[in-house]
């Protein structure tokens, strides 16, 4: 441990964290600096990582082809590696939470080593993918981070109760679409979003139990998205061709347009807009209508 030095307030690591270094020297890395960050005081250490036992955490985002793509050409424009990912280590494997596309882009560039954050607690790992800012989730990234989150939690401890994890999951209907995204992975979550956004609320109950509701609820959400692709392709043979056709099919069926106050529960929320959808009438809308709704959301959003 040649290279490896403390934080300047001169305090000594703890055992954590000088086992942790002597790890990283035998795994053919070097544990360079442990330090305390500057706001909870924790302690980290810097190191270069070996890329050889780099790995994304198994239940995070997949990598973006684009995103990457422009890292790797970053990267060979600076010919430099300039921001360091952050890892944990478990079983001689270094696992990021947040710098996946980093590490995929230094590995494309045939890198032997990477600059890297080690945090000695495994546990960060999860609370960092809720808070990840590498690169903007859309819903779909989202989604299906937080599933593959849900189950890597419900395998280590079934017992323990969803809402224990809200920090991690961050909004409750995340697991619901994650489940939609990954058995449908062209599903419009988006449609839907606004609905479960206000209704699906974490559950009290073990992880087991909670995800047999979780599936109930997908499986409403399903149903609710083969009634609106139904829908929609009887809207456009009608001559209703508008890419907003969907959304404002979803709006005018939406049951909380109305409930201000008094939310329903997400099962009946869904059960009012399943039912809402097979009396749909298309007869009683025109293109104008859609044009206009479009219109006005197009300039909500900007606004």
């Amino acid at each position: 441990m040649a290279n490896f030095t403390i934080t300047p307030k001169g305090a000594k690591p703890p055992l954590a964290i000088e086992e942790l270094a002597a790890a990283i020297d035998s795994d053919g890395g070097a544990a360079i600096a442990a330090y305390q960050e500057p706001i909870g005081e924790h302690w980290h250490l810097f190191a270069l990582l070996p890329m050889d036992r780099v790995r994304p955490t198994p239940y995070q985002r997949d990598l973006s082809p684009a995103h990457l793509k422009r890292m790797v050409e970053v990267m060979k424009k600076l010919d430099r590696f300039t921001e360091p990912i952050v890892a944990v280590r478990s079983d001689g494997i270094y696992f990021t939470p947040n710098g996946n596309h980093r590490r995929a882009a230094a590995e494309k560039l045939k890198s032997k080593l990477i600059p890297a954050i080690v945090i000695p607690e495994p546990e960060v790992a999860f609370q960092i993918l809720a808070l990840n800012t590498e690169k903007a989730h859309n819903l779909r990234d989202k989604a299906l981070e937080v599933i593959r989150m849900y189950r890597a939690r419900m395998a280590a401890d079934p017992s323990r109760v969803e809402k224990d994890y809200a920090f991690e999951f961050e909004r409750a209907h995340f697991i619901t679409l994650g489940i939609m995204y990954e058995k449908k992975p062209r599903f419009s979550g988006g449609a839907f979003a606004p609905l479960l956004g206000r209704v699906d609320n974490f559950i009290a109950k073990p992880l087991t139990a909670a995800f047999e509701e979780r599936t109930e609820r997908a499986a409403q959400v399903e149903r609710a998205d083969e009634l609106l692709i139904e829908l929609v392709a009887q809207g456009k043979k009608r001559g209703l061709v508008h890419p907003y056709l969907k959304n404002f099919i979803m709006a005018r069926s939406n049951p909380l347009t109305r409930a201000r106050k008094n939310l329903p529960t997400c099962k009946a929320a869904l059960a009012s807009l399943l039912k809402s959808l097979e009396e749909f009438d298309l007869g009683k809308i025109n293109y104008g209508q859609i044009r206009d709704a479009a219109q006005i959301a197009a300039a909500t959003v900007s606004d």
